[in-house]
């Protein structure tokens, strides 16, 4: 009975753990009117112009495509926008608008920011703690085939196709889009 309670509890906590992401995504999306990937995208992007996507997906961990796509959105959201180089016609160049530098300015923190920062004040013995046991846990829910990049968000998940077959330990047919 006590087992069942602690698991119970576990679940719980993991639903408010959840529940924090999500109020603090949408917190972000009703003041600035953008996701936690975009002003991460944002953010890097503000670190120097003359960067191809694929070093800023390298550098905020995400695929290339995923970036491509927050670019996407950022541009009809009228937060960045793209001009090609004038030394290299190849190369395309990823711009600020005044738009986001008005939100940057303003430095909104991530949920992983302050986290981290809580984080790091705790005994090197109970980061250890924390972290084996989210390990754990990941295992247990057989989620350690996915890869997430260290970024928290809420809302529904883009894992790639490849993700989503090496969870399920098969190829994705049409009976797992029903």
């Amino acid at each position: 009975m006590d087992q069942l309670n602690n698991a119970d509890t576990v679940v719980s906590t993991l639903r408010q753990i959840i529940r924090v992401i999500d109020l603090q995504s949408k917190k972000l999306t009703k003041r600035y009117g953008i996701t936690g990937p975009q002003l991460i995208v944002l953010k890097e992007i503000y670190k120097g112009a003359d960067r191809p996507i694929s070093t800023i997906a390298r550098e905020v961990s995400l695929s290339q495509a995923t970036v491509t796509s927050i670019l996407d959105r950022l541009e009809q959201q009228g937060f960045a926008h793209r001009q090609r180089s004038s030394q290299d016609k190849r190369k395309v160049n990823i711009l600020l608008t005044e738009k986001s530098q008005k939100i940057l300015d303003t430095n909104p923190s991530l949920f992983q920011e302050e986290f981290t920062e809580e984080f790091e004040k705790l005994a090197d013995w109970e980061k250890n703690m924390i972290l084996s046991s989210l390990q754990r846990l990941v295992t247990m829910l057989n989620g350690e085939k996915l890869k997430s990049p260290p970024v928290l968000v809420s809302g529904p998940l883009s894992a790639s196709s490849q993700d989503v077959e090496r969870f399920l330990g098969e190829e994705i047919t049409e009976k797992h889009l029903e």
